[in-house]
């Protein structure tokens, strides 16, 4: 077998793996032929570490400058390398191409791993000349051409975004046909409406996933020539601008892991492991805990006073159910009513006289932490901003956009919400963003110049980001976008989606979510708007969820507990290895399932729908991952008193026979490897 995948490098994966065995197919950790892939097209794409003649020529990445290919430019420029250690896995590779007539300095920073098959790469630009320098355009994170070596085509694992449809983050295959060109990108500035920027491209027995990092206006294309090439580029959607003195800017990061032996979902688990590895952060050192949340009803707080908080934390309590933390949403700042009026980041004083401080502190006091909303980057005119700071904005009408890219507005926002976040004593920052900051970029730009407000404000964005988590090293921090618009790779390094998706009611459209969003991001998190609903409420189970109750219905209490008891026997097998069970589907007419599936303890879940219209009351599901000798004890929760055994290769095999009665109906059996 041959794969290749680099603008010039061919690699001979069955010669690198060569008296190493292929994986197995339960196995979920990288082998050594993968991660020795991943360093040979490295070497081929950046050279050597420590090289000092430059590797240009295979750079997978490319832009032009003055009107010529970068690909020409970059072996004549100045060339340097530093290597630095960044911790027992990690290595960076700094190397820098320096122009000596305009001085553009042009440094691509690689990260190299080396217990996952995995490489990431940013590449900054900047002016160390005394004058504007020529066009820099067309500038592509990633430009890389990959040649297929035996038959079968280029077939493309992507998913859709969250455009708050029934079928947001569904999965999809694409074949990529000679002669085909295939777009991908952001939608309006945010990134992940129609299209998540992660894809797994299979051809060759084996693969690589690649993710797109860019908290704006990204865009990819996978071009197929007419016969065995494939070139794939991505990068900001448009690059037209000259750099001042002293500039610096830079493109989306760009990650590549790599993956052998025919079986993309085991890839994809290989993805979520290094991804809680290495990308997911952790407060105070430690995974995003699985908990639950209460609101008061929908968890608006246009109507909230620090006296009904109290009033509906006391009847949680009363019922003997203590929430992990106390979701304060949209509408506690002046707005009369009006959640969308943002622009004055202050308690709203009539409803709130002494603040959200005695709220917390009563919180606090009984064991419960805070969560509060913000949505610091669009601003109501009228609002405090609009009228006090206009020359911060962008744009003009109802809605402006506070400019992060303008030093004095990002500094006041990051000192801003801090004072907010510490007088209030919060605990979770949760941050929406409900409209499309695109045209306000576009507008600001001049027509040399373009694409410079995105770079400025996304980087000032991220900036904002690491410096309030700098400033609370413990704080969570929930990342919204009109649910999950902007669930990019920078992104989710500083947050997770706490709202996957504003499609939230209906429950088969909930279940393709789960489906959908598991095979790349391990944390999310749902609601529940009644506990009585046996299949809502196992529709809607995630790492976190919020149960925004009414509290003179007694209904939406009574199976509370037992709705949670199956939530936390449920989601502490989340963050292992996930496997579809069933073909994706959003039809009433079938069944769907899922497990995930945790090998070092050999512990798991098995969740199973059946649809309102589905005529057959039994499914049998062939689980994946388990140890073909090993006994397994499996327990339906609805039958906790009638344990069933079985070994793995007969639940590989056979498969687990799954009965539900009621029509819709779903089931939950997890299970335990036995002695």
């Amino acid at each position: 077998m041959t794969m290749s995948l680099s603008t010039g490098l061919v690699l001979p994966v069955a010669l690198i793996a060569a008296s190493l065995s292929a994986p197995s197919a339960g196995a979920t950790q990288p082998t050594a032929g993968e991660i020795a892939w991943m360093r040979r097209w490295v070497n081929g794409s950046f050279g050597p570490a420590g090289t000092t003649a430059s590797p240009a020529r295979t750079a997978p990445f490319s832009f032009v400058y003055g009107g010529r290919p970068s690909a020409e430019l970059l072996p004549k420029w100045r060339f340097a390398e530093q290597v630095e250690r960044l911790d027992s896995q990690r290595t960076r590779r700094t190397q820098t191409y320096t122009d000596p007539d305009s001085g553009l300095e042009v440094r691509c920073a690689i990260v190299q791993y080396a217990d996952y098959p995995t490489v990431e790469w940013t590449v900054y630009l900047g002016n160390t000349g005394a004058a504007d320098t020529p066009i820099v355009e067309g500038l592509q994170a990633l430009d890389a051409t990959l040649r297929r070596s035996r038959g079968g085509e280029f077939l493309l694992h992507h998913s859709v975004g969250s455009p708050t449809q029934p079928n947001d983050y569904q999965p999809l295959e694409t074949v990529l046909e000679p002669g085909s060109q295939t777009l991908f990108g952001g939608a309006g500035g945010r990134p992940t409406i129609f299209h998540m920027s992660y894809f797994n491209l299979e051809w060759d027995g084996g693969g690589v996933i690649l993710a797109v990092g860019w908290p704006g206006q990204w865009l990819s294309e996978f071009a197929r020539d007419g016969s065995e090439s494939l070139r794939i580029r991505a990068g900001q959607e448009l690059t037209h601008f000259v750099l001042h003195p002293g500039e610096e800017v830079r493109t989306p990061l760009i990650v590549f892991q790599f993956w052998q032996g025919g079986d993309w979902i085991r890839a994809q688990n290989i993805w979520r492991k290094w991804f809680i590895a290495h990308s997911l952060r952790k407060p105070g050192g430690k995974l995003p805990p699985t908990q639950w949340c209460g609101a008061s009803d929908t968890g608006m707080m246009v109507n909230a006073t620090e006296e009904n908080q109290k009033t509906f934390v006391d009847a949680y309590l009363a019922r003997g159910l203590h929430p992990d933390f106390w979701w304060m949403d949209a509408g506690w700042y002046p707005c009369n009513g009006d959640w969308t009026r943002t622009g004055t980041w202050e308690p709203d004083p009539a409803r709130f006289p002494r603040g959200l401080r005695p709220v917390t502190d009563y919180l606090h006091a009984r064991g419960i932490r805070a969560i509060l909303w913000f949505e610091p980057e669009r601003v109501r005119e009228g609002t405090w901003l609009a009228t006090t700071h206009p020359e911060w904005l962008l744009g003009d009408g109802t809605d402006r956009l506070l400019n992060l890219g303008d030093p004095e507005a990002w500094g006041w926002l990051v000192d801003h919400v801090d004072r907010v976040l510490t007088e209030s004593a919060i605990d979770i920052y949760r941050q929406d963003f409900n409209f499309d900051p695109l045209p306000f970029w576009r507008a600001a730009d001049a027509p040399d110049r373009q694409g410079m407000a995105e770079i400025r404000y996304v980087t000032g964005l991220l900036a904002y980001w690491d410096e309030l988590l700098r400033r609370h090293p413990d704080m969570l921090y929930d990342n919204c976008a009109s649910g999950g618009r902007r669930n990019d790779l920078e992104s989710m390094r500083r947050g997770v989606p706490y709202t996957k998706s504003d499609y939230a009611d209906d429950p088969v459209g909930v279940q393709g979510e789960t489906y959908g969003i598991s095979l790349w991001l391990p944390y999310f998190a749902a609601t529940w708007e009644s506990s009585d609903d046996a299949y809502l409420c196992r529709s809607r189970l995630a790492q976190t969820v919020g149960a925004c109750l009414t509290i003179d219905d007694p209904g939406h209490f009574r199976e509370l507990p037992r709705r949670l008891d199956e939530w936390r026997q449920t989601v502490r097998h989340y963050w292992g290895d996930f496997y579809p069970l069933t073909p994706y589907s959003l039809a009433q007419g079938v069944w769907i399932a899922w497990q995930f599936h945790t090998p070092e303890t050999g512990t798991g879940v098995v969740q199973a729908f059946r649809r309102a219209k589905c005529a057959q009351p039994e499914v049998r599901l062939r689980l994946r991952g388990l140890e073909a000798t090993a006994r397994y004890r499996l327990t339906d929760l609805d039958h906790r008193d009638a344990p069933v055994w079985m070994t793995g290769k007969e639940l590989m095999e056979d498969g687990l026979q799954v009965e539900v009665t009621d029509r819709p109906g779903a089931a939950i059996v997890v299970y335990r490897r036995v002695p």
